[in-house]
């Protein structure tokens, strides 16, 4: 099995990268929505996110804007709160591999994959990458983001050059989706084909 870790700043299209390695048969581990799920409704981490930021959650699961305030900007919060998330995620990405032992290609979609020390887990590296004037305007769309929510978040990720500069592959999505698709099966062809020496 061939491990690609999939990332990308914010706003930089790697959700739609990430689908179009699923609609070609590749198995995705998609650790936003893990820990999505794990915060949502009823979610295994909502009793330990209460207990160390307290008036963060509810019935609906974690109040992400509410946590948001908390934690960004502040260090030593967003640490406590990775200590919280990162080991739970972890146990679903072994639970996923454990499920697909057979795929001979998975993708790790990890938004801090460099950040977080993800690099670790992967044989490679992907990174999804777009123009910043594209990536602003991408990110500034969303509903409830800000323009120093943005900065905010940017701050706490590895600049998108760096990220390329350690890439095994770029794919860039400031193109028609043609063209980002046929990348993707660029990546997946050279993958395979070098599995196969």
């Amino acid at each position: 099995m061939t491990i690609l870790g999939l990332t990308g700043s914010i706003g930089m299209g790697k959700s739609t990268v990430a689908a179009m390695f699923a609609d070609a048969g590749v198995p995705v581990f998609d650790a936003d929505a893990t820990v999505h799920q794990l915060q949502g409704p009823g979610g295994a981490l909502l009793v330990a996110i209460e207990a160390r930021f307290p008036g963060t959650t509810g019935v609906e699961g974690v109040d992400r804007a509410a946590l948001g305030r908390v934690v960004l900007g502040d260090d030593a919060a967003m640490r406590a709160l990775e200590a919280i998330v990162h080991p739970a995620v972890r146990a679903e990405r072994a639970a996923f591999l454990d499920r697909h032992a057979d795929a001979p290609l998975v993708v790790f979609d990890i938004p801090l994959l460099f950040e977080t020390g993800g690099k670790r887990a992967v044989d490679q590296v992907v990174v999804v990458s777009a123009r910043p004037e594209v990536q602003r305007a991408r990110t500034l769309a969303r509903p409830g983001m800000t323009p120093e929510k943005f900065d905010a978040i940017l701050a706490r990720q590895m600049p998108d050059a760096e990220k390329r500069a350690r890439a095994d592959w770029v794919i860039p999505t400031d193109v028609s989706l043609d063209d980002t698709r046929a990348q993707v099966a660029r990546v997946i062809a050279c993958t395979r084909a070098a599995q196969r020496r």
